[in-house]
């Protein structure tokens, strides 16, 4: 069989594998690559920060009172191309037939983002540049954590998603410190060669990555893994009902006999079967999971833990800057303690692989409302007091970090669910890019709110009202979460269910009698039900002919009795 090589630049067609195949297409390789990325657009985002004001002033030429303004507007367009792109983004990837392609696009736009902030001395081109960053942190997040679910599937999602949020937050931690050191001693282009630097590894393993389900071509196996959580590696013809195969499974071009039935699927309710469910079937994926309270929760869940993680931005170093008198360099080291915590994502995703996400993320709002409340109790500058707020910071942290990892897991979980139950939902081409773009889009506006709430509240009201206002709102997420992460809480019996007949299959090691255990009780259940209501209808309809016997046999009597008129 002749196969296309992976590059596309070579047209020749060949039969031999690209060089370390095994390798390049590996699980911990794409993991690596997507974390990497998410750094590598963070770092650049954060590294430019305390430049931007300088940068306005000597190059720009922007009086001192504007700077300010200018600086408000360069961050809200960097948020508005986010919230913009992310779902476009997500659609154009989930049509496109790599996750390669979009994420090398996006690496150009970071590129060219980098080199107009680094040789702009306009306004105009500074705030393309960072509409462009904008674009590019859509397609990064959007396109990168669509490849990891095509990469590690449902069952260890979870854990991979704890890597990106400790990336995320490693990024955020280390580029303002590093922007201003480096500022400072080698000047403005030095921080930009910094980036370049940076971008250039970016370019490397974006291009050594190989998509799982280009490597399938060549039949190369890793890991024991499928290429994909629920597509098959080969693309379905355009004119075929895309169907969920069992893991691991060959492509199979006979619908009837891919779609999962008896032990090979788990139980679903029945299709939609009215007009408006239709019509509803037939609109774009990122509709259908817009009905999702499952997804909404989800959403909002991510929107409050964005916020509530980007709050201390505005009023933090503002704080101990007044409270206990530290310079630029201390406001910024006091960000560690939040920070800090991150470390533990990936064993938090572990944990929402094994358990669900929905305790773990209802755990760590309501864990936030006590630590963000007691913050109001820092008030002067003694070294105890200065030992509370670092204690409280770190327990804010990683209330923070439960609720991450699982929620991202979660965005997983819901597509997932949906395309179990309805094979074929989304199309060909699936919807996990347009999941994440609306998470995507949901961690932008919490980015945008957090900032603007703590700092409008702490200038009306003061530091303590801010703190309790922010813990409410913790808490008042909470509820959320309960209800529905990981399924309507109450629907006890199904809730988890997916994942438990993934793990119980033969694919994943199981002899499969879960599975069949778990369709025998519901097939059980479902005759019981339909018995008892045969039963009910039949009694029914003896109660009417008995009541109609003994009407005609009263009648009858009464004409015997009366004798003929």
């Amino acid at each position: 069989m002749r196969i296309l090589r992976y590059y596309p630049w070579q047209k020749r067609d060949v039969s031999t594998p690209p060089r370390l195949l095994k390798y390049r297409s590996s699980k911990s390789f794409i993991l690596a690559t997507v974390c990497i990325a998410v750094f590598t657009d963070i770092f650049l985002y954060g590294i430019i920060v305390p430049v931007i004001p300088f940068a306005l002033t000597d190059r720009v030429g922007v009086p001192q009172n504007q700077v300010q303004h200018w600086v408000s507007i360069l961050l809200a367009v960097y948020g508005a191309a986010l919230l913009a792109a992310s779902p476009i983004c997500g659609w154009l990837a989930d049509r496109s037939a790599s996750r390669r392609l979009p994420l090398l696009v996006g690496l150009l736009a970071l590129g060219g983002a980098t080199v107009m902030l680094c040789v702009g001395s306009s306004i105009g081109v500074l705030v393309a540049g960072r509409f462009l960053q904008g674009l590019s942190a859509a397609v990064v997040w959007t396109v990168g954590l669509a490849l990891l679910v095509d990469t590690v599937g449902q069952k260890s999602i979870g854990e991979a998603m704890g890597y990106v949020s400790l990336s995320m937050s490693l990024g955020i931690m280390v580029a303002p410190l590093l922007g201003g050191v480096v500022y400072a001693k080698g000047g403005y282009y030095s921080v930009f060669a910094m980036a370049f630097g940076l971008i250039v590894v970016d370019i490397f393993l974006r291009l050594m990555m190989v998509e799982k389900k280009i490597a399938a071509r060549w039949s190369i196996t890793n890991e024991g893994t499928s290429y994909g959580s629920c597509s098959n590696a080969e693309p379905s013809p355009p004119n075929q009902k895309r169907v969920t195969t069992n893991v691991g499974s060959p492509p199979t071009s006979d619908p009837s006999s891919a779609i999962p039935t008896g032990s090979q699927r788990p139980p679903s309710e029945e299709e939609p079967n009215t007009v408006l469910s239709r019509f509803v079937h037939h609109l774009p994926p990122i509709f259908t999971l817009l009905r999702s309270r499952r997804l909404l929760a989800a959403l909002w869940g991510s929107l409050v833990q964005a916020s509530l993680m980007t709050s201390f931005d505005s009023v933090l170093p503002l704080f101990v800057q007044r409270i206990f008198g530290w310079s630029s360099t201390g406001a910024g080291l006091i960000f560690l303690p939040l920070i800090i915590p991150n470390f533990s994502a990936p064993l938090v995703g572990m944990l929402a692989d094994k358990y669900g996400p929905r305790w773990l993320a209802a755990t760590g709002f309501l864990l936030g409302l006590p630590f963000l409340v007691l913050l109001r109790v820092v008030t002067h500058h003694t070294i105890e007091q200065i030992v509370l707020l670092c204690a409280l910071l770190v327990l804010i942290g990683f209330s923070l970090t439960l609720v991450m990892p699982p929620l991202m897991a979660e965005i997983t979980y819901v597509v997932e669910a949906k395309e179990k139950k309805n094979p074929g939902l989304f199309g060909t081409s699936g919807a996990y890019a347009q999941a994440y773009g609306l998470f995507n889009c949901a961690f932008a506006g919490g980015t945008l709110v957090g900032p603007i709430w703590a700092g409008f509240v702490e200038a009306k009201a003061g530091w303590g009202t801010m703190s309790w206002s922010l813990g409410l709102l913790s808490a008042l997420s909470a509820i959320p979460a309960i209800i529905w992460t990981g399924g309507l809480i109450t629907k006890r019996h199904r809730e988890g269910i997916d994942k438990r007949w993934v793990a119980a299959g033969p694919e994943n090691g199981g002899s499969g009698d879960e599975q069949l255990n778990e369709k025998e009780e519901r097939d059980r259940r479902e005759e019981w039900n339909e018995g008892d209501e045969r039963l009910r209808k039949q009694a029914e309809m003896v109660g009417m002919r008995k009541g109609a016997e003994d009407e005609d046999a009263s009648q009858l009597a009464e004409g015997i009795v009366a004798g003929p008129s």
